[in-house]
Order: C-alpha cells, then sequence, then structure tokens
C-alpha cells in the first residue's frame, strides 16, 4: 500500500486550521447580517415570491441582492479555497415567518451554487429534524433521529443549514478540518495512512440509482489535482460490510478508521457551535467534516428542533476524481453532487 509519491507531509494552508485557535476568533466565521442587509434579502425574497411559488426557479437573477454580492463573493472563496466554513446570524424568522426565511436561505444558496437533490425523491430542500427513525435500520439515515450523527462529509460540494428551531437540549453543531486530521496522521501514525487511501465501500443507506450497487467505493483520503478531498462516514462504512460484495475490513483499516474518529473528536481539534434560530451555516465537504450532538427535543410540536438543509454544488470549485462519480453522478464542476434521482422536487 502507497500514498501518492507527490502528496505533502504536511498541508498549510487555511483550510487545515485547528479547533482551538479558531474558536477564539468567532469575528473571522460569523457574519453578522445588518439591517441593512436583512432588509434587502427581504425585499428580494418577497418579490420572488410574487413572481413564482417554485423555490427551484430561485437564481442569483430570480433573487437579486446587488449589494450583497460582494460578501457573497468572499463567502465563496471562504468556503473553496478559505477556512471552509462561515456562520450568517440574524435571520428574523419569528418577524418574517418560516416561509419567507425559507426563501432567502434558498435565495443565498441560490446566488453560492447550484442545489442538488438530497434524497432519492428528488428534494432539493431537506429537513433535518427527528422523525423516530431507528439508527439501527441500514436504511434510515442519522440526521432523520435524535441521535449523535458522528464526524462526516455530505455527497455535495458545499452543505448549508438554516435553523428554525433550536432542540430544548443537546443538538450542537461541530466541524473538524479533515486537512488537519491528516497532518495529524502523518506525523504521528503514518503506519495507517495508507489504509485512508485505499478504496472503501460506503452504504447508500436504500437510495440506490438504477445499475450502481448498494454501496460505493470512494476512499476516505483523496489526492488529486493538487488537493486533498475527504470522504467519510463512519457509520455508513460500517453498515456497508452487510453486502456479501462489499471489500472486506481489515484490522489496518478498523485500526486507522478508530484513530480517524478518535482525532476527529478530540476538543482540541474540533470546533463546536450551538446554531440559533435563524442562523445559516455553510460548509465545504471536500476539506471540512461535520457533527451534531444529540439531543432532547421539546414537547411540543411547533417548538422541535428543526432545520432546512441544502446542498450546492459550486462554480470554480476543485476537481474531484472519477470515483467520485459513483456518488456524485457527474465530476462535473458546478453541476455534480447529491443523491442521483429521477426527478426533482422542492420538499
Amino acid at each position: 500500500m502507497n500514498i501518492p509519491s507527490d502528496l505533502p507531509k504536511r498541508l498549510d494552508i487555511p483550510a487545515a486550521w485547528i479547533g482551538a485557535d479558531i474558536r477564539e476568533v468567532p469575528d473571522t466565521w460569523r457574519w453578522h447580517l445588518s439591517t441593512a442587509e436583512v432588509a434587502e434579502l427581504e425585499d428580494a425574497a418577497r418579490a420572488f415570491l410574487a413572481r413564482h411559488a417554485d423555490l427551484s426557479r430561485l437564481t442569483p437573477e430570480t433573487l437579486a441582492v446587488p449589494s450583497l454580492r460582494a460578501k457573497l463573493e468572499a463567502l465563496s472563496e471562504t468556503l473553496i479555497h478559505g477556512i471552509g466554513f462561515e456562520v450568517i446570524r440574524g435571520i428574523p424568522v419569528d418577524r418574517i415567518g418560516v416561509e419567507l426565511a425559507s426563501t432567502i436561505f434558498c435565495g443565498i444558496g441560490a446566488n453560492l451554487g447550484r442545489a442538488r437533490s438530497q434524497n432519492a425523491a428528488g428534494h432539493l430542500l431537506g429537513h433535518v429534524r427527528d422523525v423516530g427513525g431507528d439508527s439501527r435500520d441500514p436504511n434510515v439515515r442519522i440526521y432523520q433521529t435524535r441521535e449523535r450523527q458522528t464526524f462526516h462529509t455530505d455527497s455535495s460540494d458545499v452543505v448549508g443549514l438554516l435553523c428554525l428551531n433550536e432542540a430544548r437540549q443537546g443538538g450542537d453543531s461541530l466541524l473538524v478540518s479533515g486537512l488537519t486530521i491528516y497532518n495529524e496522521f502523518r506525523r504521528d501514525r503514518p503506519d495507517l495512512i495508507p489504509y485512508l487511501f485505499e478504496s472503501i465501500a460506503t452504504d447508500r443507506r436504500g437510495e440506490v440509482p438504477p445499475g450502481e450497487e448498494p454501496f460505493f467505493r470512494i476512499p476516505v483520503f483523496n489526492w488529486h489535482a493538487g488537493f486533498l478531498t475527504v470522504m467519510y462516514q463512519r457509520q455508513y462504512i460500517e453498515s456497508a460490510q452487510r453486502f456479501a460484495d462489499a471489500p472486506r475490513l481489515t484490522s489496518g483499516h478498523i485500526e486507522a478508521l478508530d484513530c480517524f474518529d478518535a482525532l476527529a473528536n478530540d476538543s482540541r481539534l474540533h470546533l463546536r457551535m450551538r446554531l440559533e434560530r435563524g442562523d445559516m451555516q455553510f460548509v465545504y465537504n471536500h476539506s471540512l467534516l461535520h457533527d451534531r450532538t444529540s439531543f432532547i427535543d421539546w414537547p411540543e410540536p411547533d417548538r422541535r428542533r428543526h432545520l432546512l438543509r441544502l446542498w450546492l454544488s459550486m462554480p470554480g470549485d476543485r476537481p474531484l476524481p472519477r470515483c467520485f462519480a459513483q456518488r456524485y453522478g457527474s465530476i462535473e464542476i458546478g453541476d455534480r453532487g447529491g443523491v442521483m434521482a429521477g426527478r426533482v422536487a422542492v420538499e
């Protein structure tokens, strides 16, 4: 087993951050919307809703926010070439309501990239909430439960979240740099690194495109065109072992994955935050992993934890290795990612 010969032993770029450092400078990753910025977003969303009922028709032209263009371009740069995430605070959900807040969220997403399907039904706008799913069921996706998600990447260039309701207790957001995890491996456990560059099976959890296997085969670490790209979901890696045709996990793989998880869960390395009602969070999946702690919800249905989710394909993004086409459907920049489906809908 070998790692790519041109792969640096250490990656010193903005996305290779350490949580203990970045949590001390929240102003570098949190954008507080001004009164004028909220007003412009509101006006643009109201104008869109007066003309259209379908959020899939949102584009930079149908929801234009000219005074925010420079900041949104800077946000795109931060996601792709910078630290890889940002939180936008200040959408007044209580005052403007869920429909208008959702339109603003999707409109910002449309100004960043192209929305992608999040499930086999083709939904472009996902709902992250506890629907009573059992994580032991291999066809249940973890975000449909109230359990700890564990650190993972989603199947798109960028994932965006809008918090509509917080949990009564827990449900905090955690981020960690996959590049920092790589740096730690190279320093302390270089013997395990080759296992993470081997093709590994990840369960599709029942969302299987026609003609495809019920799992995809993508390494955890992928070095391509001068970029280290991460793809990881430990629970789905383990559940893929139920398939006889899936490559078997050896003791070496398991030790490497255990070490990966231990590094991701190191409180010095990861960043923990709580998304408040009206917060939007955008995260770059190719460099960072995200997680959510378990939570206790409110008894009242209208107060229960509820986030909206977007998966975005970003123009001007990095090239991806061909193996990503198994999951992304295409590796064409600006038109890739999501769950391959036969139709597109807005839930």
